[in-house]
């Protein structure tokens, strides 16, 4: 199934089923009338929900409608928690250089992860506001999964059986802020704005063999300001999700909703290029001796869709511009 979250009236969004073919919507709020009551009675709603998708797909149900990205906003528009991680250990050794920190212990064995702001999620096609483009202003494209209950202490594989949804982001970073939090021992706080969503949630069946070993077998294909930037591979994520879900749950439950992301997508291949403007920079500084990319300014647009070998993008396209805030 793939969902999309109408803007309406209501904070929450109203629930969408969308084609596999991202053309043809309908309404199914009848059903659940948000994602996230959907994701919170998952076993209740999950076969009325594939038994509207089904129809919707083979063309029977009658009240469709053409689906318009524009007119949605995040898949889940806010949650309870949104929890991220550094899941590909390539680009996490190249930020300890980018930011001057000691290495981190047992990096290699035990995720790191942080939580970040789950109240205001971004659309796909929304306008990203931002008070300065003197702090450093960076996109992230990641994957990421959206869960049910899940209880605290579970193991991998369970919590793995408890993966509902797939999404794709971009995790805003305002780099400037970020060494002196890291610093502090507290974490990101100002360095994190709010995050974007592609438009569609999809459950992992949609993927197919492109969802494998707890991961998103597929490219990220990354434009700036037009431009290609990179399209590295989800597959080398050195975690999986289950074993992200079960490090976040480890000393707590997880309430329905919860947002568990990959952190940036990064390969060791040099031809692979990157998600994140600091990757490049970082990369820059060992091969020339100073970064040469500039980090966004007002105006600059970023595009990133996962892309498979037949070109199809089953999370849809995020696409955005930068703006100054107010």
């Amino acid at each position: 199934m793939k969902f999309a979250s109408l803007r309406c009236e209501d904070t929450d969004g109203r629930l969408l089923l969308v084609s596999r073919d991202a053309t043809r919507a309908l309404d199914a709020s009848l059903v659940a009338p948000n994602l996230l009551t959907a994701l919170q009675r998952w076993d209740q709603v999950a076969p009325a929900l594939q038994a509207l998708s089904d129809r919707l797909n083979d063309g029977t149900y009658p009240a469709t409608f053409s689906f318009d990205p524009h007119a949605c906003g995040a898949p889940l528009p806010r949650s309870y928690q949104w929890c991220d991680a550094s899941a590909f250990l390539h680009h996490g050794r190249l930020m300890e250089q980018a930011f001057n920190t000691p290495p981190i212990p047992d990096f290699d064995t035990i995720p790191v992860m942080y939580q970040g702001a789950s109240d205001d999620f971004l659309g796909a096609r929304d306008p990203v506001p931002l008070p300065d483009e003197r702090l450093g202003i960076d996109f992230e494209g990641e994957f990421g999964v959206v869960v049910d209950a899940v209880p605290m202490g579970v193991m991998a594989e369970a919590a793995h059986q408890r993966i509902r949804l797939l999404v794709q982001l971009n995790d805003w970073s305002l780099r400037a802020l970020g060494p002196r939090e890291m610093k502090s021992g507290f974490g990101f706080l100002q360095a994190k704005p709010s995050t974007s969503f592609a438009p569609l949630a999809i459950t992992p069946d949609e993927l197919g063999e492109n969802w494998r070993d707890g991961r998103v077998q597929l490219n990220l294909e990354v434009h700036l300001n037009d431009t290609p930037f990179g399209r590295p591979h989800g597959g080398e994520m050195n975690f999986s999700f289950g074993q992200l879900v079960a490090h976040a749950a480890r000393t707590r439950k997880l309430s329905a909703g919860t947002v568990i992301g990959s952190g940036t997508v990064s390969n060791r291949s040099r031809e692979a290029g990157s998600a994140c403007i600091s990757e490049r920079r970082v990369l820059e500084i060992i091969d020339r001796g100073e970064a040469h990319t500039p980090f966004m300014h007002f105006g600059d647009r970023v595009r990133m869709a996962a892309t498979d070998t037949r070109g199809g993008r089953p999370f849809g396209v995020i696409d955005q511009r930068v703006v100054r805030a107010g």
